[in-house]
């Protein structure tokens, strides 16, 4: 064969693009002979000819071989990007499935509490209010505490629902007791309380917590008394604002109600607290305790919509004194408290 005639090319044999004057040999391809084979008379311009046809045969050849590899690289990228689409696939269905129900979840930004005792005319209220106006990523923990007006009853006849715990005690041991239990129980980042009454709207809660939320406070109280109040008994005002400045005295907050039911917390800093209050006592006992930490405490305005004795009112004037009781026996100690 004439030097320069031809250069070997290494490629596959399978390729669907090999030119019509190639023949294989072995794993090279190579320009097919003439009928009568090589001529030596053959004269130079016909060799260059031969030669520049050969060599634009191979050019194209290496080009096919360039756009095999571009393919393969593209095939990976594309192989990437459904792996990635796959993921994503899975995200999604992990989220309908826990909207759902059909699997819970374990993070919740926001879980409320609510104690019940004998509240079986206001609770599905207060409950439906609380699914009308909540974020979606909120649980709701009921803690019925020995009803014996069917409250309870009620509360076990609902259908299982994701995000809402409902766990009932068979004798009554105080509000304080429950909130107690509940937070035991909490999953969310903030840990907010909701009386089942119809006192305080759950709308107002919302006021409440989202400063935890964005991160301006770890503690914040709702006051009935910063945008004035409805209720109308003076006995009921006085007695509050006895309560609050001595607890005020004790604590070195500047508090304007600290008995108010709306209260937030976040949620490591509450569920990392020993409380031990059973009964209303749990409200100067969790400020004080508060108190002593290093926590920012801010309080917002919240509605109020008093109720008598005879729509259901529980606390009293025993309360009162129990709590003169809590507010020195947990005055001001520095805590130490583990977040």
């Amino acid at each position: 064969m004439p030097t320069g005639s031809a250069s070997l090319v290494r490629i596959l044999r399978t390729s669907n693009d090999l030119d019509p004057n190639l023949h294989s040999v072995g794993k090279f391809l190579v320009p097919h002979l003439p009928k009568n084979g090589w001529r030596t008379a053959m004269s130079t311009d016909q060799i260059t000819q031969e030669t520049m046809s050969t060599q634009s045969t191979v050019d194209a050849l290496l080009s096919d071989t360039d756009s095999v590899w571009n393919t393969r690289a593209a095939a990976k990228r594309t192989d990437e990007v459904i792996d990635r689409i796959d993921q994503t696939l899975d995200l999604i269905a992990d989220a309908t499935a826990a909207a759902s129900g059909v699997r819970p979840i374990d993070q919740f930004d926001l879980s409320i509490i609510v104690p019940v005792y004998n509240e079986r005319e206001t609770l599905p209220k207060v409950l439906a209010r609380i699914d009308e106006v909540m974020p979606p990523a909120c649980e709701v923990i009921i803690v019925d505490d020995g009803s014996t007006d069917g409250t309870a009853q009620w509360l076990m006849s609902l259908k299982p629902q994701s995000g809402v715990k409902i766990i009932c005690r068979r004798r009554n041991h105080g509000k304080g007791s429950a909130v107690r239990l509940a937070i035991r129980h909490s999953l969310g980042s903030v840990v907010a309380i909701q009386d089942a009454d119809l006192e305080y709207d759950p709308a107002d809660l919302l006021r409440v917590v989202w400063p935890i939320l964005d991160g301006d406070a770890e503690v914040v109280y709702g006051s009935r008394y910063q945008g004035g109040t409805s209720d109308p008994s003076l006995v009921h005002r006085a007695g509050n604002f006895v309560l609050t400045q001595l607890s005020n005295a004790l604590t070195g907050l500047r508090l304007t109600d600290m008995e108010t039911c709306h209260k937030a917390f976040d949620g490591d800093l509450i569920r990392s607290m020993e409380l031990r209050e059973c009964r209303f006592g749990f409200e100067p006992e969790i400020t004080a305790k508060v108190a002593a930490t290093d926590a920012r405490i801010l309080e917002v305005p919240t509605g109020y919509n008093c109720r008598s004795y005879d729509e259901g009112k529980k606390i009293g004037w025993r309360d009162g004194f129990a709590a003169i009781a809590c507010i020195w026996k947990y005055r001001k100690r520095r805590l130490k408290v583990s977040r």
